[in-house]
């Protein structure tokens, strides 16, 4: 419990940082929008290859997997029904609807907690490459196919499917798998650009919790209740379930899934809704409301949950 705490005491101070330089004017939008173009172009790449280079492989293809995806499911099953009958939503709104109750933020503050707080970035693979590979792609697609005007072609898709930290993670799969080893010119450099992912996410994430989306009166109160409680309470204790009572996983393991299952919403699942314009509101809200309940979620488990 000491070490779970005192690796989000060391994520809460840098994203307070973030924060209050946004607050005082030194870091703006502009900053954020930087950090976030390095960190996915250049240092979580870096970051993902090093990793799974190091891992075992079983990290990425493992009960892990099986778990975030039914846990996945789960939400969507309890979402989809509800919003088509109660609220009436169309396909492009149960789209973002779903994504706002199922997709983890596990980037900014998934690879984090991973390294910090689990004590391996690695862990965060299996819902990394889920949500990339497939998640993304079939929303995309289903937006599309729903005929909103500001649609992004199937182009779109190759590019969420096809994107530097995919093929970083699938090459740093494939090194760990061969046994491969980097040369020294290759890998320090990578080392060095990896280091500064975490920091630049939490910077980043801090930026955007001043400059960000504000909780408003256009979502529907109940639907960003319904959301909000499968994103931080379904969807994780159904991988829990999954994984302690499902798959027989060790304890650290599932104290690892459920952990990264109560992750809040992913900020671009807000940014893809404005793309789109099709559940705006909600995904701001949801955003929102589950990152500020989160924190409190994930110190639950940490006192409940043996860590092994």
């Amino acid at each position: 419990m000491l070490g779970v705490i005192q690796g989000f005491s060391v994520i809460c101070v840098v994203i307070t940082t973030g924060y209050l330089l946004a607050r005082r004017g030194v870091l703006g939008s502009s900053a954020q929008e930087a950090l976030a173009r390095v960190t996915f172009w250049v240092a979580s790449p870096a970051l993902m290859l090093t990793v799974l280079a190091d891992a075992d492989p079983g990290v990425v293809f493992s009960g892990r997997t099986v778990a975030t995806g039914v846990g996945v499911l789960a939400g969507a099953v309890v979402y989809l029904p509800l919003a088509t009958w109660w609220w009436r939503r169309r396909v492009g709104e149960l789209v973002v609807g779903t994504m706002s109750a199922v997709y983890v933020n596990a980037a900014n503050l998934g690879l984090p907690i991973a390294a910090y707080v689990l004590g391996d970035a690695s862990l965060v693979a299996p819902v990394l490459l889920l949500q990339l590979i497939v998640i993304q792609p079939v929303s995309l697609l289903l937006l599309d196919a729903s005929g909103t005007a500001r649609g992004a072609g199937v182009m779109a898709v190759v590019r969420s499917t096809i994107n530097p930290i995919t093929v970083a993670s699938i090459v740093g799969v494939t090194l760990s798998g061969t046994g491969v080893t980097l040369p020294t010119l290759v890998r320090e450099p990578l080392d060095v650009l990896g280091g500064f992912a975490v920091p630049a996410m939490l910077l980043a994430f801090g930026i955007s919790l001043h400059a960000g989306p504000r909780p408003g009166a256009a979502a529907t109160r109940g639907e960003v209740g319904l959301v909000s409680a499968i994103k931080l309470v379904v969807q994780p204790l159904v991988v829990f379930l999954t994984a302690e009572h499902g798959l027989g996983l060790e304890d650290a393991t599932v104290f690892a899934v459920t952990v990264l299952a109560a992750l809040p919403t992913a900020q671009n699942v807000f940014v893809l809704a404005a793309r789109y314009g099709q559940g705006v509101a909600l995904s701001r809200d949801a955003v929102f409301v589950t990152t500020a309940g989160s924190l409190p979620v994930v110190l639950m488990l940490a006192a409940l949950l043996p860590h092994g």
